[in-house]
C-alpha cells in the first residue's frame, strides 16, 4: 500500500507547532534502552525526539535544526551532554548525547550503532469508511489506531461515505506524528489516499485474513478460534448505517469474514477500536503462545 504525499518527515515541523498549542497534553517522550524486542520499546528511560537521518554508527554525529531542535532546547531545555534517543520512524533507534549547541541547532553524537527494531507482526490494515465524521471523530479514530499500532489507515469509500475532504489530510498526517511520539511507537502509521471498495478487493482476495465488521454477524471472538497468524490482516468497517447488502456480498466474495462486535449498534470510530483493540490482544496473545 503507498502512503499518502507528503511523506512522514515533512510533518515534524507542523506537528511541533500544533504541540506548543497543545503543550499540557505532552511531555518529555521517554523509552527503554535500544531493543530488538518490539514490546519493550516505550518502557522506561530517556527523551526521544524524530529524525528522518540517523548516525551510522557509534560516535557518529547529525545536525538537529528546526522544530525537534527548538522542542530539546526550548521546550525541554536540554543542553550540551544532556542524553536523548533518535528515531526514523522506520524502526530505526539510537541512543546519544548533545554534544554542542548554538542558535542555529546542534549536533547529536550517537553513543552505540542505530538498532533497527522489526514491526511487530502481524500488520494490520485498517480500511474505514469515517470520510464523513464529524467533530474531531475522524481524528480521534486516526490517533487511536496510531497509539494501538495499525501499520496502516485507509479512508473507505462506500455508498453512504461517498467523499473525504482533502484538506483533513494535512491534519491527520500531524495527528499521526504526534501521536507516535507520545506511544512511543517507531514504525509510522501509513495514512493511505481514500479508497472505493472495489479498489480494495484485489487486498481482499489476496489477503489469507481479512475481517469485516456487519451488524448480526457471527461473533469476532468464534472466528479468531479458528484463524491463523498471518503476516499481514485487513480489517474493514462501514459507514454510519452501515454497508449496503450489495458491498457486503461483494466483499465476502472476495473472501472477507463477516464478524459481529456486540449486540449494540456502534459508531464507526468505536468499531474501529474495539475491533482493532481486541486483534492486537489477540496477535500479541498467539506470538507469545507460540
Amino acid at each position: 500500500m503507498q502512503a499518502h504525499q507528503p511523506t512522514f518527515h515533512h510533518f515534524v515541523a507542523l506537528s511541533n507547532r500544533w504541540w506548543r498549542r497543545t503543550s499540557c497534553k505532552f511531555r518529555a517522550f521517554c523509552s527503554s534502552s535500544p531493543s530488538s524486542d518490539y514490546s519493550n520499546q516505550s518502557r522506561g528511560g530517556l527523551p526521544r525526539f524524530f529524525s528522518d537521518v540517523l548516525p551510522p554508527s557509534k560516535g557518529g554525529v547529525i545536525r538537529v535544526q528546526g522544530d525537534e531542535f527548538w522542542h530539546m532546547t526550548k521546550v525541554l531545555r536540554l543542553s550540551t551532554n544532556d542524553r536523548v534517543e533518535l528515531f526514523n520512524g522506520k524502526g530505526g533507534l539510537v541512543r546519544g548525547n548533545i554534544q554542542s549547541v548554538d542558535r542555529a541547532g546542534l549536533d547529536f553524537v550517537s553513543l552505540e550503532d542505530p538498532k533497527l527494531v522489526p514491526p511487530q507482526r502481524p500488520l494490520w490494515h485498517v480500511f474505514a469508511a469515517f470520510g464523513t465524521l464529524k467533530g474531531g471523530r475522524a481524528d480521534w479514530l486516526v490517533e487511536k489506531c496510531t497509539e494501538l499500532g495499525a501499520s496502516s489507515v485507509t479512508p473507505l469509500l462506500t455508498d453512504r461515505s461517498p467523499s473525504v475532504s482533502e484538506n483533513r489530510f494535512d491534519r491527520l498526517q500531524r495527528l499521526i506524528l504526534a501521536a507516535s511520539k507520545q506511544c512511543q511507537r517507531l514504525h509510522e502509521m501509513v495514512l493511505n489516499p481514500p479508497q472505493k471498495i472495489g479498489d480494495i478487493l484485489p487486498c481482499v482476495r489476496k489477503s489469507k485474513l481479512s475481517l469485516l465488521a456487519v451488524a448480526e454477524a457471527p461473533s469476532l471472538m468464534s472466528a479468531l478460534t479458528s484463524c491463523r497468524m498471518e503476516p499481514d490482516g485487513i480489517m474493514i468497517i462501514g459507514p454510519e448505517g452501515d454497508f449496503t447488502e450489495k458491498e457486503v456480498s461483494i466483499l465476502m466474495e472476495a473472501g472477507a469474514t463477516a464478524v459481529g462486535l456486540g449486540p449494540h449498534r456502534l459508531r464507526v470510530e468505536t468499531a474501529t477500536i474495539a475491533l482493532l483493540a481486541t486483534l492486537m490482544l489477540w496477535s500479541d496473545h498467539q506470538v507469545t503462545k507460540n
